[in-house]
C-alpha cells in the first residue's frame, strides 16, 4: 500500500500533468485561432504557418499519448482532447472555437453555439449555407462526446459529412475500439497485480 504522502504527490503530480496538458492545448487552439483570425494579411504565409501548428498538434498528440499511457484516468479524461487535435489535424474540424470546445467536452458550450448559429439564420444574420460547416462539426463533436443527436440533427450530420469528417470518423471509430480494449487489458492487469 502506498503512504499518504505518497498519494498526495501522485495526485499532485498527476493535477499538474493534467493542468500543463489542457494549457498546451489551450495555446495550440488559440495559435489556430489567431490565424484564421490574421489569413487575409498573412497571405501566402497562412498556409505555411498552419501547417506549422498542425504539425505542432501531431507532435503534441503524440507526446501527450505517452505522458498519459498507464493512467487510466487521464487516458480516459483526455480522449475527447486527442480527438480534437486529431480532427483539427486531418482537417475534418477547421473551426477554432469548436475544436476548443471539443477538446475540453463543453456539450453545453457546443449546443449553445449551435443554438446560436440556428438564430443567426432565423435573423437573417448568416444563411444557412454560411453556418453548414460549422454546424457539422458541432453535431459531430456532440455525438463523439455520446450527446444524443435528435433525428433532424443525425439526418443533417449524414447529409453534410465532407470526406475529411468521414475519413476522421472511421479512423477515431477504429481507435475507440483499440482504447477500449487496452483500457480493459490495463484494468485486468491492475486487477491481477491486486490479487498477487
Amino acid at each position: 500500500t502506498r503512504s499518504p504522502t505518497c498519494t498526495f504527490i501522485i495526485n499532485m503530480t498527476t493535477e499538474q500533468l493534467r493542468k500543463n496538458i489542457q494549457d498546451q492545448i489551450n495555446r495550440l487552439v488559440s495559435q489556430l485561432e489567431d490565424l484564421e483570425n490574421e489569413k487575409e494579411d498573412l497571405g501566402d504565409e497562412y498556409e505555411e504557418m498552419r501547417e506549422e501548428t498542425l504539425t505542432e498538434m501531431r507532435v503534441f498528440e503524440t507526446q501527450m499519448e505517452k505522458m498519459v499511457s498507464g493512467d487510466t484516468t487521464l487516458v480516459t479524461e483526455f480522449q475527447a482532447a486527442k480527438l480534437a487535435l486529431r480532427a483539427a489535424v486531418s482537417k475534418a474540424f477547421q473551426t477554432p472555437d469548436v475544436i476548443r470546445m471539443f477538446a475540453n467536452k463543453n456539450n453545453g458550450q457546443l449546443r449553445q453555439r449551435l443554438d446560436q448559429l440556428q438564430r443567426d439564420v432565423t435573423l437573417g444574420k448568416a444563411s444557412e449555407d454560411s453556418i453548414t460547416r460549422q454546424k457539422v462539426e458541432i453535431l459531430s463533436a456532440l455525438k463523439k462526446l455520446g450527446d444524443e443527436l435528435k433525428d433532424h440533427e443525425e439526418a443533417f450530420l449524414q447529409a453534410h459529412k465532407s470526406e475529411d469528417l468521414k475519413a476522421f470518423e472511421s479512423a477515431t471509430q477504429s481507435i475507440g475500439t483499440a482504447a477500449t480494449s487496452n483500457l480493459l487489458n490495463t484494468a485486468a492487469t491492475s486487477v491481477q497485480k491486486a490479487r498477487t
